[in-house]
Protein backbone atom coordinates (compact mmCIF):
# COMPACT_ATOMS: atom_id res chain seq x y z
CA UNK A 1 0.00 0.00 0.00
CA UNK A 2 0.98 3.47 -0.76
CA UNK A 3 2.26 5.79 1.93
CA UNK A 4 -0.89 7.72 3.46
CA UNK A 5 0.96 10.77 2.37
CA UNK A 6 0.67 10.22 -1.22
CA UNK A 7 -3.01 10.16 -0.75
CA UNK A 8 -3.85 13.90 -0.35
CA UNK A 9 -5.37 14.20 -3.40
CA UNK A 10 -7.56 11.33 -2.79
CA UNK A 11 -11.19 11.52 -1.66
CA UNK A 12 -13.93 9.40 -1.53
CA UNK A 13 -17.80 10.40 -1.80
CA UNK A 14 -20.18 7.58 -0.57
CA UNK A 15 -23.89 7.92 -0.98
CA UNK A 16 -25.71 7.49 1.78
CA UNK A 17 -28.94 8.49 1.11
CA UNK A 18 -31.60 5.40 0.49
CA UNK A 19 -34.33 4.21 2.58
CA UNK A 20 -33.58 0.42 2.06
CA UNK A 21 -37.58 0.18 2.20
CA UNK A 22 -37.05 -3.76 1.37
CA UNK A 23 -35.68 -4.42 4.95
CA UNK A 24 -38.13 -3.57 6.72
CA UNK A 25 -39.07 -3.51 9.77
CA UNK A 26 -35.83 -3.35 10.55
CA UNK A 27 -35.15 -0.77 8.13
CA UNK A 28 -36.85 2.48 8.78
CA UNK A 29 -36.75 5.90 7.23
CA UNK A 30 -34.42 7.37 9.88
CA UNK A 31 -32.66 4.65 10.32
CA UNK A 32 -32.53 3.10 7.05
CA UNK A 33 -30.18 0.01 5.67
CA UNK A 34 -26.78 1.53 5.59
CA UNK A 35 -27.15 2.48 9.09
CA UNK A 36 -28.21 -0.97 10.33
CA UNK A 37 -26.14 -3.70 11.65
CA UNK A 38 -27.43 -6.65 9.59
CA UNK A 39 -24.03 -8.72 9.70
CA UNK A 40 -21.63 -8.18 12.51
CA UNK A 41 -21.48 -4.95 14.87
CA UNK A 42 -20.45 -2.35 12.37
CA UNK A 43 -23.40 -0.79 10.37
CA UNK A 44 -23.01 -1.22 6.10
CA UNK A 45 -21.84 2.83 5.97
CA UNK A 46 -19.36 2.02 8.96
CA UNK A 47 -17.73 -1.11 6.94
CA UNK A 48 -17.89 1.21 3.72
CA UNK A 49 -15.93 3.26 5.66
CA UNK A 50 -13.39 1.04 7.55
CA UNK A 51 -13.22 -0.07 3.99
CA UNK A 52 -11.74 3.10 2.28
CA UNK A 53 -9.37 4.52 5.70
CA UNK A 54 -6.85 2.76 4.72
CA UNK A 55 -6.56 4.53 1.20
CA UNK A 56 -7.79 7.98 2.09
CA UNK A 57 -7.13 9.98 5.22
CA UNK A 58 -10.78 10.95 6.99
CA UNK A 59 -10.93 14.77 6.66
CA UNK A 60 -11.57 13.57 2.05
CA UNK A 61 -14.23 11.20 3.02
CA UNK A 62 -17.94 12.95 2.76
CA UNK A 63 -21.21 11.23 3.25
CA UNK A 64 -24.08 12.84 1.25
CA UNK A 65 -27.38 11.59 3.19
CA UNK A 66 -30.54 13.34 3.48
CA UNK A 67 -31.58 15.29 6.67
CA UNK A 68 -33.62 12.57 8.59
CA UNK A 69 -30.79 10.54 8.08
CA UNK A 70 -27.59 13.12 8.91
CA UNK A 71 -28.05 12.91 13.08
CA UNK A 72 -27.15 9.20 12.92
CA UNK A 73 -24.51 9.15 9.93
CA UNK A 74 -22.87 11.82 12.26
CA UNK A 75 -23.36 9.46 15.77
CA UNK A 76 -21.88 6.53 13.79
CA UNK A 77 -18.73 8.26 12.15
CA UNK A 78 -17.49 10.56 15.20
CA UNK A 79 -14.09 10.52 13.87
CA UNK A 80 -15.33 12.24 10.43
CA UNK A 81 -15.36 16.42 10.00
CA UNK A 82 -18.68 17.02 10.97
CA UNK A 83 -18.83 19.29 7.74
CA UNK A 84 -18.02 15.81 5.87
CA UNK A 85 -21.93 15.03 6.28
CA UNK A 86 -23.76 16.48 3.59
CA UNK A 87 -27.50 16.45 3.12
CA UNK A 88 -29.21 16.41 0.32
CA UNK A 89 -32.57 18.47 1.33
CA UNK A 90 -34.76 16.22 -1.06
CA UNK A 91 -33.80 13.31 -3.42
CA UNK A 92 -33.00 13.73 -6.59
CA UNK A 93 -31.07 10.63 -7.57
CA UNK A 94 -27.37 9.44 -8.70
CA UNK A 95 -26.23 12.30 -10.84
CA UNK A 96 -27.11 14.95 -8.31
CA UNK A 97 -25.36 13.07 -5.53
CA UNK A 98 -21.97 12.95 -7.93
CA UNK A 99 -22.28 16.57 -9.15
CA UNK A 100 -22.57 17.65 -5.23
CA UNK A 101 -19.48 15.52 -4.27
CA UNK A 102 -17.58 16.74 -7.12
CA UNK A 103 -18.34 20.63 -6.04
CA UNK A 104 -16.94 19.13 -2.50
CA UNK A 105 -14.36 17.45 -3.81
CA UNK A 106 -12.85 20.07 -6.77
CA UNK A 107 -13.45 23.26 -3.54
CA UNK A 108 -10.53 21.29 -1.86
CA UNK A 109 -8.38 20.38 -4.49
CA UNK A 110 -8.90 20.82 -8.29
CA UNK A 111 -6.68 18.29 -8.80
CA UNK A 112 -7.91 15.67 -6.23
CA UNK A 113 -9.60 12.29 -7.74
CA UNK A 114 -12.48 11.16 -6.71
CA UNK A 115 -14.46 7.66 -5.60
CA UNK A 116 -17.95 7.46 -5.50
CA UNK A 117 -19.13 4.23 -3.46
CA UNK A 118 -22.65 3.31 -2.40
CA UNK A 119 -23.04 2.87 1.49
CA UNK A 120 -24.83 -0.50 1.96
CA UNK A 121 -22.83 -3.28 0.37
CA UNK A 122 -20.87 -6.48 1.56
CA UNK A 123 -16.88 -7.02 0.50
CA UNK A 124 -15.84 -9.67 2.63
CA UNK A 125 -12.56 -9.37 0.66
CA UNK A 126 -11.36 -5.88 1.72
CA UNK A 127 -7.55 -6.29 0.67
CA UNK A 128 -8.64 -7.61 -2.66
CA UNK A 129 -11.09 -4.53 -2.83
CA UNK A 130 -8.28 -2.31 -1.85
CA UNK A 131 -5.78 -3.26 -4.38
CA UNK A 132 -8.60 -2.43 -7.09
CA UNK A 133 -9.59 0.84 -5.92
CA UNK A 134 -6.11 1.92 -5.19
CA UNK A 135 -4.69 0.93 -8.92
CA UNK A 136 -8.31 2.79 -10.23
CA UNK A 137 -7.17 5.60 -8.43
CA UNK A 138 -4.15 5.61 -9.90
CA UNK A 139 -5.22 5.37 -13.56
CA UNK A 140 -8.16 8.26 -13.27
CA UNK A 141 -5.62 10.15 -12.01
CA UNK A 142 -3.27 9.98 -15.10
CA UNK A 143 -5.94 10.33 -17.54
CA UNK A 144 -8.75 11.59 -18.45
CA UNK A 145 -10.54 8.23 -18.13
CA UNK A 146 -13.89 7.86 -16.29
CA UNK A 147 -13.24 4.53 -14.25
CA UNK A 148 -16.05 2.07 -13.11
CA UNK A 149 -15.61 -1.35 -11.21
CA UNK A 150 -17.36 -4.03 -12.70
CA UNK A 151 -17.86 -7.07 -10.79
CA UNK A 152 -17.40 -10.59 -12.23
CA UNK A 153 -20.80 -12.08 -12.75
CA UNK A 154 -21.35 -15.25 -10.14
CA UNK A 155 -24.83 -16.16 -11.52
CA UNK A 156 -27.36 -14.99 -14.24
CA UNK A 157 -28.55 -12.12 -11.87
CA UNK A 158 -31.84 -10.47 -13.27
CA UNK A 159 -31.33 -7.93 -10.56
CA UNK A 160 -28.32 -6.22 -11.72
CA UNK A 161 -27.57 -4.01 -14.76
CA UNK A 162 -24.37 -5.07 -16.53
CA UNK A 163 -21.36 -3.38 -18.97
CA UNK A 164 -20.05 -5.00 -21.77
CA UNK A 165 -16.80 -5.57 -21.37
CA UNK A 166 -14.11 -4.69 -24.93
CA UNK A 167 -10.79 -5.62 -25.06
CA UNK A 168 -7.86 -5.75 -22.14
CA UNK A 169 -6.06 -2.50 -21.96
CA UNK A 170 -2.44 -2.11 -22.12
CA UNK A 171 -0.63 -0.33 -19.05
CA UNK A 172 -0.07 3.35 -20.55
CA UNK A 173 3.43 3.84 -21.62
CA UNK A 174 5.59 5.28 -18.72
CA UNK A 175 3.10 3.94 -16.09
CA UNK A 176 3.58 1.28 -13.68
CA UNK A 177 2.08 -2.07 -14.49
CA UNK A 178 -1.10 -2.25 -12.47
CA UNK A 179 -2.35 -5.82 -10.29
CA UNK A 180 -6.15 -4.85 -11.80
CA UNK A 181 -6.98 -5.72 -15.42
CA UNK A 182 -8.77 -2.88 -17.30
CA UNK A 183 -11.25 -3.08 -20.06
CA UNK A 184 -12.47 -0.89 -22.51
CA UNK A 185 -15.85 -0.36 -21.57
CA UNK A 186 -18.56 -0.98 -25.03
CA UNK A 187 -21.87 -0.42 -23.60
CA UNK A 188 -24.20 -0.17 -20.31
CA UNK A 189 -26.99 -2.62 -20.55
CA UNK A 190 -30.26 -2.49 -18.12
CA UNK A 191 -31.27 -5.62 -15.89
CA UNK A 192 -32.10 -8.47 -18.28
CA UNK A 193 -34.45 -11.08 -18.15
CA UNK A 194 -32.93 -14.73 -17.09
CA UNK A 195 -31.85 -16.12 -20.76
CA UNK A 196 -29.86 -12.64 -21.20
CA UNK A 197 -28.70 -12.96 -18.45
CA UNK A 198 -27.13 -16.49 -18.46
CA UNK A 199 -26.04 -15.26 -22.09
CA UNK A 200 -24.07 -12.65 -20.65
CA UNK A 201 -22.36 -15.00 -17.50
CA UNK A 202 -21.48 -17.24 -20.36
CA UNK A 203 -19.78 -15.10 -22.57
CA UNK A 204 -17.43 -13.85 -20.04
CA UNK A 205 -17.57 -10.27 -21.67
CA UNK A 206 -19.58 -8.70 -18.85
CA UNK A 207 -19.77 -7.48 -15.57
CA UNK A 208 -21.93 -6.56 -12.76
CA UNK A 209 -22.09 -3.13 -12.98
CA UNK A 210 -21.90 -2.17 -9.17
CA UNK A 211 -22.08 1.29 -8.91
CA UNK A 212 -18.90 2.62 -8.17
CA UNK A 213 -17.38 5.16 -10.28
CA UNK A 214 -13.58 6.63 -9.74
CA UNK A 215 -12.59 9.78 -11.72
CA UNK A 216 -10.74 13.35 -11.41
CA UNK A 217 -12.14 16.21 -10.68
CA UNK A 218 -11.39 18.05 -13.73
CA UNK A 219 -12.81 14.44 -15.86
CA UNK A 220 -16.27 14.35 -14.02
CA UNK A 221 -16.62 18.06 -14.40
CA UNK A 222 -15.78 17.45 -18.25
CA UNK A 223 -18.38 14.82 -18.45
CA UNK A 224 -21.02 16.85 -17.16
CA UNK A 225 -20.37 19.91 -18.88
CA UNK A 226 -20.48 18.16 -22.31
CA UNK A 227 -23.57 15.42 -21.46
CA UNK A 228 -25.56 17.26 -18.64
CA UNK A 229 -24.41 21.23 -18.82
CA UNK A 230 -27.46 21.83 -16.33
CA UNK A 231 -25.58 19.94 -13.92
CA UNK A 232 -22.44 21.37 -14.60
CA UNK A 233 -23.56 24.82 -14.32
CA UNK A 234 -24.96 23.54 -10.41
CA UNK A 235 -21.46 21.79 -9.59
CA UNK A 236 -19.87 25.30 -10.45
CA UNK A 237 -22.34 27.47 -8.46
CA UNK A 238 -21.84 24.46 -5.19
CA UNK A 239 -18.25 24.61 -5.79
CA UNK A 240 -17.98 28.41 -4.62
CA UNK A 241 -19.69 27.51 -1.46
CA UNK A 242 -18.65 24.10 -1.21
CA UNK A 243 -16.44 24.91 1.86
CA UNK A 244 -19.01 27.11 3.95
CA UNK A 245 -20.97 24.32 5.45
CA UNK A 246 -24.23 26.63 6.40
CA UNK A 247 -23.96 28.63 3.18
CA UNK A 248 -23.65 25.35 0.68
CA UNK A 249 -27.12 24.38 3.13
CA UNK A 250 -29.05 27.41 2.39
CA UNK A 251 -28.30 27.04 -1.84
CA UNK A 252 -29.03 23.52 -1.81
CA UNK A 253 -32.28 23.78 0.25
CA UNK A 254 -33.00 26.64 -2.75
CA UNK A 255 -31.84 24.70 -5.78
CA UNK A 256 -32.07 21.10 -5.37
CA UNK A 257 -35.84 20.54 -5.88
CA UNK A 258 -35.42 22.06 -9.07
CA UNK A 259 -32.40 19.62 -10.23
CA UNK A 260 -33.37 16.85 -12.75
CA UNK A 261 -34.18 13.27 -11.50
CA UNK A 262 -31.36 11.32 -13.30
CA UNK A 263 -29.40 8.57 -12.46
CA UNK A 264 -25.36 8.89 -12.95
CA UNK A 265 -25.26 5.98 -15.48
CA UNK A 266 -28.48 6.90 -17.54
CA UNK A 267 -26.86 10.80 -17.27
CA UNK A 268 -22.94 10.23 -18.31
CA UNK A 269 -22.08 6.69 -18.43
CA UNK A 270 -24.29 5.35 -20.94
CA UNK A 271 -22.98 8.56 -23.04
CA UNK A 272 -19.20 8.87 -22.42
CA UNK A 273 -16.36 6.96 -24.56
CA UNK A 274 -13.70 7.47 -22.26
CA UNK A 275 -15.29 4.52 -19.22
CA UNK A 276 -12.95 2.05 -18.70
CA UNK A 277 -13.53 -1.51 -16.58
CA UNK A 278 -11.61 -2.25 -13.64
CA UNK A 279 -12.26 -6.02 -12.78
CA UNK A 280 -13.58 -6.28 -9.77
CA UNK A 281 -12.05 -9.86 -8.62
CA UNK A 282 -13.37 -9.69 -5.24
CA UNK A 283 -16.39 -10.99 -3.50
CA UNK A 284 -19.47 -8.71 -3.20
CA UNK A 285 -23.01 -9.04 -2.59
CA UNK A 286 -25.42 -6.22 -2.76
CA UNK A 287 -27.98 -7.19 -0.13
CA UNK A 288 -31.38 -5.83 -2.19
CA UNK A 289 -33.99 -7.73 -0.19
CA UNK A 290 -34.09 -9.84 2.95
CA UNK A 291 -33.45 -13.63 0.78
CA UNK A 292 -30.24 -11.92 0.19
CA UNK A 293 -29.52 -12.68 3.57
CA UNK A 294 -28.92 -16.09 2.93
CA UNK A 295 -25.86 -15.76 1.61
CA UNK A 296 -24.43 -14.97 4.74
CA UNK A 297 -25.93 -16.87 7.54
CA UNK A 298 -24.77 -20.90 7.56
CA UNK A 299 -28.40 -23.27 6.90
CA UNK A 300 -29.15 -26.15 8.82
CA UNK A 301 -29.92 -29.36 7.88
CA UNK A 302 -33.22 -28.36 6.62
CA UNK A 303 -31.84 -25.25 4.99
CA UNK A 304 -33.01 -23.04 7.59
CA UNK A 305 -30.91 -19.20 8.34
CA UNK A 306 -31.45 -18.29 11.19
CA UNK A 307 -30.06 -15.33 13.26
CA UNK A 308 -32.39 -16.38 16.29
CA UNK A 309 -33.29 -18.34 18.97
CA UNK A 310 -35.12 -20.54 16.57
CA UNK A 311 -36.77 -24.27 16.96
CA UNK A 312 -38.80 -25.76 14.31
CA UNK A 313 -40.45 -28.86 12.81
CA UNK A 314 -40.64 -29.43 9.16
CA UNK A 315 -39.72 -25.76 8.79
CA UNK A 316 -37.45 -25.82 5.25
CA UNK A 317 -35.23 -22.74 3.50
CA UNK A 318 -36.74 -19.80 5.54
CA UNK A 319 -34.90 -16.89 6.65
CA UNK A 320 -35.45 -16.06 10.52
CA UNK A 321 -34.12 -12.99 11.58
CA UNK A 322 -34.50 -11.37 15.68
CA UNK A 323 -33.95 -7.65 15.48
CA UNK A 324 -35.65 -7.02 19.23
CA UNK A 325 -32.97 -5.49 21.72
CA UNK A 326 -31.66 -8.87 23.90
CA UNK A 327 -33.78 -8.30 27.04
CA UNK A 328 -36.48 -8.84 24.99
CA UNK A 329 -36.07 -11.47 22.49
CA UNK A 330 -37.80 -14.82 23.19
CA UNK A 331 -37.78 -18.30 21.08
CA UNK A 332 -39.68 -18.23 17.58
CA UNK A 333 -40.67 -21.74 16.99
CA UNK A 334 -41.99 -22.04 13.69
CA UNK A 335 -44.19 -25.16 12.35
CA UNK A 336 -44.02 -26.59 8.68
CA UNK A 337 -43.62 -23.29 6.91
CA UNK A 338 -41.62 -22.91 3.84
CA UNK A 339 -39.73 -20.70 1.40
CA UNK A 340 -40.53 -17.57 4.01
CA UNK A 341 -38.99 -15.03 5.62
CA UNK A 342 -39.85 -13.93 9.11
CA UNK A 343 -38.44 -10.66 10.54
CA UNK A 344 -39.53 -9.85 14.29
CA UNK A 345 -38.49 -6.67 15.74
CA UNK A 346 -39.60 -4.67 19.49
CA UNK A 347 -42.63 -2.94 17.25
CA UNK A 348 -43.38 -5.28 13.99
CA UNK A 349 -43.65 -8.51 12.60
CA UNK A 350 -42.98 -8.93 8.76
CA UNK A 351 -43.89 -12.86 7.59
CA UNK A 352 -43.57 -12.95 3.53
CA UNK A 353 -42.65 -15.46 1.26
CA UNK A 354 -39.17 -15.33 -0.58
CA UNK A 355 -40.74 -15.45 -3.99
CA UNK A 356 -42.13 -11.62 -2.97
CA UNK A 357 -39.26 -10.28 -1.00
CA UNK A 358 -39.32 -6.99 -3.22
CA UNK A 359 -42.86 -6.38 -2.68
CA UNK A 360 -42.06 -5.68 1.00
CA UNK A 361 -41.42 -1.97 -0.48
CA UNK A 362 -45.02 -2.02 -1.75
CA UNK A 363 -46.15 -2.60 1.94
CA UNK A 364 -43.90 0.16 2.89
CA UNK A 365 -45.90 2.55 0.90
CA UNK A 366 -49.28 1.11 1.72
CA UNK A 367 -48.20 1.75 5.47
CA UNK A 368 -47.00 4.87 4.88
CA UNK A 369 -50.36 5.82 3.85
CA UNK A 370 -52.24 4.39 6.55
CA UNK A 371 -52.39 6.77 9.55
CA UNK A 372 -52.42 3.84 12.38
CA UNK A 373 -48.94 2.58 10.98
CA UNK A 374 -47.22 5.30 9.66
CA UNK A 375 -45.58 5.35 12.83
CA UNK A 376 -43.78 1.93 11.80
CA UNK A 377 -42.28 3.19 8.34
Amino acid sequence: MKAKTDNKDRFVIIMAGGRGERFWPVSREKTPKQLIRLLGDRSFLQQAVDRVTPLVPMKNIFIITNEAQAAEVRKQLPKLPKENVVAEPVGRDTCAAVTLGAALVGARSTTGVMAVLPADHVIPEEKKFQQVLSDAFDVAAKGQAIVTIGIKPTEPATGYGYIHTGNELPTPSGAKKTKTTFFKAERFVEKPNFDTALEYLNSGQYRWNAGMFIWSFVTITNGLEKHQPEMFAACQRWFKVATNGPKLAKVLAREYPDIKRVSIDFALMEHAQNVIVADGAFEWDDLGAWNALARHIKPDAEGNCAMADFIHVDAARNIIYDARSKDRRTPIAVVGLRDSILVQTDDAVLLAHKSQSQKVKELVKKMAEDVRLKKLV
